[in-house]
């Protein structure tokens, strides 16, 4: 997708399509009101009718109108005008988006000419890019090709119109949410894909293809690299499977080579049947999703290439699957993590921090300034918060802070629980240093207390994305979240927040 900036209003544009907004109340931005102006008040006459719903969001496409050039107008309601926020906003810019990639043609320009409170217009533009660049994904499943299949429709070229000039900075936010989107986009599809195409072999290929593509430096550590290492715990999970686990080391040097960088860990179970510990066998399809915390890591590191942010990043994914069969690690298992402490395995289902806990270990290597972990870890997080935020554990109150503030400021948000260390207790075993279960009560935070105990010496968040990194149903698919969120806070980190 193609986005550009241009000054004016809309009325002369010869377009497939211009879009203006619309308030409850029938009040018109001031793009929608030269639309009318030139229309005579046909488009304020049409929206008299009711057509358009007044919630933020609806939208109404008309067909060419007098006096204006473009081939049709679509509205978009802004809601109403006193409750204009962040959310109307990025609801009408949705829509706007699910609208303009179904549609016939190649451009259209963009006028919502508004003041979302708190927020400038370079935060407007790089939200919409964003919203509406991602709003065109399209997986490319397998399918057999056939003579009548549909031709590809949608809009290629996006203009958004601005009063006052095309400022360098609102180059820079359209370009940021472009950047961001195509990250989302490459998230997404890793996660959509079937796993018995992606597993871990496929995820360092595909790291291996990134680097060449942009500026990492990319290391895939192969078993027996594991081994000679120590991570006991790992390779623990990788011993049912036939495809043998990768540790991909993904880094970017933006940033002066003393400065110490974030490191992002990812989680990367490819396929999580549960081990010994099986599934029950409804929506465990769902299970190839698992993997979307690697995939984050992958598309927030394609993101900020795109953007050549001044930072350094290290992107790290222990990737296996977790099958059962003959030489699975059993319930009642302990093993050693590369960190020397033991770990009773009571569940082999509770897979992800037995990968995760030695990586956080490798990750100490790179002298971090901090470290955050993405897994889809636990369904006890989607029980406390549903799959609207994203869970957030951290050591440090300040980088929870930061995350949380930049949550917001996306619309990727994110919700701290606590980390007390009244919840350890719960990891108590009587044959290891700990179990790798605490039970079902506060099951989201006692497995970051879990992974806690391998993060002492740096400063640490965790995102549990169980509930947030795909929807289930008719509209199943991988959402690419939480890219928006590790993208803006390293584009903050990099000096540079839209």
């Amino acid at each position: 997708m193609e986005f550009t900036i241009k000054t004016g209003t809309p009325e002369q544009l010869k377009r497939a399509c211009i879009v203006v907004g619309a308030f409850s109340d029938g009040s018109l931005t001031t793009a929608a009101q030269a639309v009318d102006q030139a229309s005579q008040g046909v488009l304020a006459g049409v929206l008299k009718q009711g057509d358009l719903d007044k919630k933020a969001g609806s939208t109404l496409l008309l067909p060419a109108l007098p006096g204006i050039k473009a081939q049709r107008v679509l509205v978009v309601s802004l809601g109403k005008a006193d409750e204009l926020n962040d959310k109307a906003f990025r609801d009408a810019v949705a829509a706007v988006g699910k609208v303009l990639a179904k549609l016939p043609g190649k451009d259209a320009s963009v006028c919502l000419d508004v003041e979302v409170p708190g927020r400038d217009t370079a935060w407007c533009l790089q939200q919409a890019a964003r919203i509406i660049a991602a709003a065109a994904y399209k997986f490319d499943a397998p399918r057999k090709k056939t003579d009548d299949a549909p031709a590809d429709t949608g809009i290629g070229k996006i203009q958004f119109l601005v009063t006052g000039s095309a400022s360098t900075a609102l180059k820079n936010a359209v370009a940021q949410g472009l950047a961001i989107a195509e990250g989302m986009a490459l998230t997404r599809d890793l996660g959509n894909l079937p796993a018995n195409v992606c597993n871990p072999t496929y995820l360092a290929d595909t790291a291996v293809k990134l680097g060449k593509q942009t500026k990492l430096k990319v290391t895939v550590l192969e078993q027996a690299d594991m081994e000679k290492l120590g991570m006991g715990s790992l390779l623990s999970v990788a011993r049912g499977a036939h495809t043998p686990p990768k540790l991909i080391v993904m880094e970017y040097k933006g940033g002066k080579a003393k400065d110490a960088p974030v490191v992002l860990v990812g989680k990367g179970v490819t396929f999580d049947s549960g081990g010994i510990s099986l599934k029950p066998g409804a929506a465990m399809d769902e299970m190839k999703y698992d993997m979307c915390g690697a995939a984050t890591v992958f598309g927030t590191l394609k993101a900020i290439t795109a953007m050549a942010l001044p930072i350094n990043v290290v992107g790290i994914v222990p990737s296996t699957e977790n099958m059962p069969g003959g030489n699975a690690t059993r319930p009642g298992d302990v093993v050693t993590s590369m960190s020397g402490q033991t770990i009773e395995i009571l569940n082999t289902d509770a897979e992800g921090r037995l990968i995760l806990c030695d990586a956080l270990t490798y990750a100490e290597k790179f002298k971090p300034a901090c470290v955050i972990d993405i897994a889809t870890l636990t369904g006890a997080v989607i029980i406390a918060l549903g799959k609207v935020p994203t869970g957030l554990l951290a050591n440090d109150d300040a980088l929870a802070q930061e995350l949380i503030a930049v949550g917001e400021r996306t619309g990727d948000r994110v919700w701290q629980l606590p980390l007390w260390d009244e919840y350890q207790d719960q990891l108590k075993s009587n044959f290891a240093d700990m179990a790798n279960i605490g039970g079902r009560d506060a099951g989201s935070i006692t497995a970051a207390c879990f992974l806690s105990r391998f993060t002492k010496d740096y400063t640490w968040a965790h995102l549990d994305i169980a509930g947030t990194a795909w929807v289930s149903g008719d509209a199943k698919g991988a959402t690419g979240r939480p890219v928006p969120l590790l993208a803006e806070f390293l584009i903050a980190r990099a000096g540079g927040a839209a």
